[in-house]
């Protein structure tokens, strides 16, 4: 009986309700897309999504230093009955492993590959919720060409985002500050992991335009770009001339007294003519460029550069990420490096706008001798993405 109502029978207990697994969410655009296309039936689209990003082949570390020119794209003989050879993009690449690296190929190279049995299927994420497998025949391989030649892209000119990547605290506001360098790389910003670029390529640039073989040379490389030595002190030498200037009148100095000021200061500090006449040029050109930045945005109508640490700053999230991808580095070294970039970066500067144009100032003084080329767009480019997207870290990290 029930002892509130004794004339009313106990009801029995609610059944639980059964219980429910929580819907699959792509790691990115290409998994959405190739996910959305599933849904769809739309073989097409899944093909267009491919020939968009980058495809990923794993191999032993080992077997990639050994024979770095060499792809081993070994077979597949899956549980479930089917044979592929296997490709993952890259949101669903596993976590970072000391002795597994990836070579990146693209969808044409795979339809180049040699197929010379058609019941050997093309795997896409076997084994994951977005796993696809393609058929190639013939027929099917001209079409991945096709679509390969009519989607052939490296997702430049977007700001790119793992949703299961970092995107709050100090670790995602470091990799915001790098975020320049991952646009022009059509890179996610958010992301320390696997892959920056594929692991061969990404020793060669290690190599070629850092002299870094190893972890020794990684670290040395970083700790000059945290200390801001790797760029050139000039910039910052006449742009702290320019403020002390500011802060002793009340109001900015003229062109003249700053040109005059700065280099009669680098004549004071024993340097030879030529460069007192480089100083005296320095600060025509960061007019010029300040001028430029005001009118494309990078600076408000009244703005102005107060210092050029964000291009080193940035640089040194980067260089993190391309170590960890080389595997000169270790995950907890490359997030330590990039989270103490960003306290820095925090430091130095007053909002992502002022980082941002810091930013390209450096970039363009040490590479684009005023031709307003590659190196001045991207950096337009990616001030414009970051301050306009709605998935940008400058909308939902606050600076301070």
């Amino acid at each position: 009986m029930n002892p509130i109502h004794p004339n009313r029978p106990t009801a029995p207990p609610a059944a639980p309700a059964p219980w429910t697994p929580a819907p699959w969410v792509p790691p990115s655009e290409t998994e959405q897309l190739l996910h959305e296309a599933a849904l769809r039936g739309d073989p097409r689209a899944q093909l267009a999504a491919l020939a968009g990003a980058e495809l990923y082949i794993p191999a032993p570390r080992a077997e990639a230093d050994a024979k770095p020119d060499t792809i081993t794209w070994r077979a597949h003989h899956d549980p479930a009955g089917f044979v592929c050879r296997p490709v993952l993009t890259r949101g669903m690449l596993p976590a970072w492993h000391p002795d597994w690296v990836f070579h990146g190929v693209s969808l044409r190279w795979a339809a180049e590959f040699g197929w010379s049995d058609p019941r050997v299927f093309l795997g896409v994420n076997v084994g994951t919720p977005g796993q696809l497998l393609l058929p190639t025949s013939p027929t099917d391989l001209a079409l991945w060409q096709r679509a390969y030649a009519e989607n052939d892209r490296l997702r430049e000119n977007r700001l790119l985002a793992l949703r299961h990547g970092a995107l709050h605290g100090p670790l995602a506001y470091g990799l915001a500050c790098g975020a320049h360098l991952a646009i022009g790389n059509a890179v996610p910003w958010n992301e320390v992991g696997t892959v920056y670029r594929e692991y061969t390529t990404e020793r060669d640039q290690l190599r070629d335009s850092w002299g870094i073989t190893g972890h020794a040379e990684w670290r040395e490389q970083l700790d000059a770009l945290l200390d801001a030595r790797n760029s050139p002190p000039e910039p910052d030498f006449v742009l702290r001339t320019r403020d002390q200037l500011a802060s002793a009148l009340g109001e900015l100095p003229s062109a003249d007294l700053w040109r005059e000021t700065a280099a009669g200061h680098a004549q004071d500090l024993g340097a030879a003519a030529d460069v007192v006449k480089g100083i005296e040029n320095l600060v025509r050109r960061i007019m010029r460029y300040e001028a430029r930045f005001r009118a494309d945005g990078l600076l408000p109508p009244d703005g102005r550069v107060r210092t050029t640490v964000a291009y080193d700053y940035g640089r040194a999230v980067n260089l993190a990420r391309w170590g960890l991808s080389a595997r000169y580095c270790t995950p907890a070294d490359a997030e330590a490096a990039i989270v103490h970039a960003g306290a820095l970066s925090k430091s130095a500067h007053l909002s992502w706008e002022e980082f941002s144009a810091g930013y390209a100032l450096g970039r363009v003084l040490r590479f684009d001798e005023e031709e307003y080329g590659p190196f001045y767009e991207q950096n337009v480019l990616a001030h414009r993405l970051l301050a306009e997207s709605e998935g940008s870290p400058w909308r939902h990290i606050p600076w301070r």
